[in-house]
């Protein structure tokens, strides 16, 4: 980074525009991606969150299988126990034997009925969660589809812009370097507060780049004469002459050119 020394104002405006041109131009670049980095990551959101939900689908339908073999494993045993019962009513000594043996065989009847039931309701269910997930899986497809093409128009902007946005970024760090803490801070702060991030704008039919406010043609003068920073009294941009403005333009498009 070079080092900082004394400079003439009209080396401190010049320096300050040709700034303004190269982080314009960065701009310009990141302007071209747009919302694309965004819209990528939105989407590597949804497509794992899609994800996510099919397997917390799979996992419940691994469940309820369980439930559904454990209910039948019960069937199983609840029929066993009533086939033992009903054998044992063969040999009973009284009926209070009978009937309590007639007890148990109505209640494993009425086990089977319930396992049954919720083995009925467990099948609806697998159903509705195989439905949800074929209509989950095509969305997943649709999303994934969509993502692979956003990804694709990216890197292609990536590809032809990165090289050029990092060469103007070290640019951009080597005129601040030559530019005062004071004055560097005042533009950062310009730029970050008006539209389009100008913070250095030249003079154009009277009045400042952008605006339709008419600067005096005393002050037009005195910018002119490049002896002193002069801002916009209305957007609080520095102002310069639109001869030094050409020539800054026509200097930094040479640079541009070999980046």
């Amino acid at each position: 980074m070079a080092t900082k020394k004394e400079v003439t104002v009209e080396e401190k405006l010049r320096t300050l525009f040709d700034l303004q041109l190269v982080d314009s131009r960065i701009d310009e670049i990141r302007n071209v991606r747009g919302e694309l980095p965004l819209e990528v990551e939105d989407l590597e959101d949804e497509v794992e969150g899609l994800k996510t939900r099919i397997e917390k689908l799979n996992t419940e339908l691994e469940n309820l299988n369980t439930e559904i073999s454990n209910k039948k494993n019960l069937i199983e045993e609840a029929k066993s126990l009533i086939k033992k019962y009903t054998e044992q009513q063969k040999n009973v000594r009284n009926n209070r034997e009978y009937n309590s043996l007639s007890k148990e065989i109505e209640f494993q009847d009425l086990e089977i009925q319930l396992a049954e039931k919720h083995i009925k309701e467990f099948k609806a269910q697998i159903e509705q969660k195989k439905e949800v997930i074929k209509q989950t899986k095509e969305r997943l497809s649709e999303r994934e589809n969509h993502l692979k093409h956003k990804k694709g128009e990216l890197d292609d902007i990536l590809a032809e812009t990165e090289k050029e946005e990092e060469a103007l970024i070290r640019k951009s760090e080597e005129f601040e370097g030559l530019i005062e803490d004071r004055l560097l801070n005042a533009y950062k702060r310009i730029r970050s507060s008006v539209k389009n991030g100008l913070a250095v704008v030249s003079i154009e039919r009277g009045a400042s780049a952008g605006s339709f406010f008419t600067i005096p043609p005393q002050v037009q003068m005195e910018i002119a004469s490049r002896k002193k920073i002069i801002t916009d009294e209305h957007s609080g941009r520095i102002l310069v002459d639109p001869a030094l403005a050409e020539e800054e333009k026509a200097k930094m498009e040479n640079i541009f050119a070999s980046i």
